[in-house]
């Protein structure tokens, strides 16, 4: 595995071909990044050139670099040097197998020596981050979209050894997002999020706002911002009791009107 201080991507061009402005971007590990913009600004497009490492002869012409180099094409196409995890907004399984037989054979494929230990634990971790339990002996085409994104994103915190996570849409997988996050948090790991989300946006050290096709801003977090993110992790909260309490069939009598005056002001 290709260890290395810094991601960084060179500018490229936007759809209608003028020069993206920003100098250099790098990302360290142990930071989040998010992306932001518009539907078809082009958040997708720069998360596969992330993921391809692009070289620079792709459609955006951007570069990715890993500490000022190139990456060689034995890295960029070599399945047991892969860099990157990406967790993509639609996702299902295909095979016809048991979720306690593919967590083995993930593990196997990684070169984890204690397979059949590892299905309790990521199953724990998958659970805590949707709401309809996963069982280890249900089969993998019986689990909804968001219960195979949890089941993959505990898997990703378990054992993958990839340095770099891409998320795209997380918040529209029905589990845990701020949860999902905070499990990914590694210091050897760059996280980098695509969301239309308020909350999840102001999670990352920095964020990229992408405008026709190319990267037009990178913004810092400020402490103003820090403190609009407290306020909107206390709404989040009351908003996840009350989607909880009605998912459930249970009464809003539970929740206080000081509760909703949180999310009303």
């Amino acid at each position: 595995m290709k260890v290395f201080k810094y991601l960084q991507i060179k500018p490229g061009l936007t759809k209608t071909q003028e020069p993206e402005t920003f100098e250099c971007f790098a990302l360290e590990k142990g930071k989040v990044y998010t992306i932001v913009g518009k539907t078809g600004s082009g958040k997708t497009q720069l998360i596969e050139d992330i993921e391809s490492l692009a070289n620079g002869s792709g459609l955006t012409k951007r570069t990715i670099l890993l500490d000022n180099e190139i990456p060689s094409d034995t890295l960029r196409y070599a399945p047991h040097n892969q860099l990157v995890s990406h967790l993509s907004q639609n996702m299902h399984f295909i095979l016809d197998m048991l979720v306690k037989d593919f967590i083995e054979l993930h593990a196997r494929c990684r070169g984890v020596s204690n397979c059949s230990g590892q299905v309790e634990k990521i199953l724990y971790h998958a659970n805590i981050l949707c709401g309809e339990k996963i069982r280890a002996t249900e089969k993998l085409t019986n689990l909804s979209g968001g219960q195979s994104r949890a089941l993959m994103i505990a898997d990703i915190a378990v054992n993958s050894s990839t340095p770099i996570i891409l998320i795209d849409e997380i918040e529209n997988a029905g589990i845990n997002k701020l949860k999902a996050v905070d499990m990914l948090l590694d210091n050897k790991k760059i996280i980098i999020i695509v969301t239309h989300d308020p909350l999840l946006a102001l999670s990352g050290d920095q964020r990229v706002v992408m405008s026709n096709g190319g990267i037009s801003r990178i913004m810092t977090r400020s402490n103003y911002e820090i403190e609009i993110l407290s306020l909107l992790n206390k709404s989040d909260k009351v908003l996840s009791n009350i989607r909880n309490a009605l998912r459930q069939g249970r009464s809003l009598r539970g929740v206080s009107t000081d509760d909703l005056q949180v999310i009303l002001e």
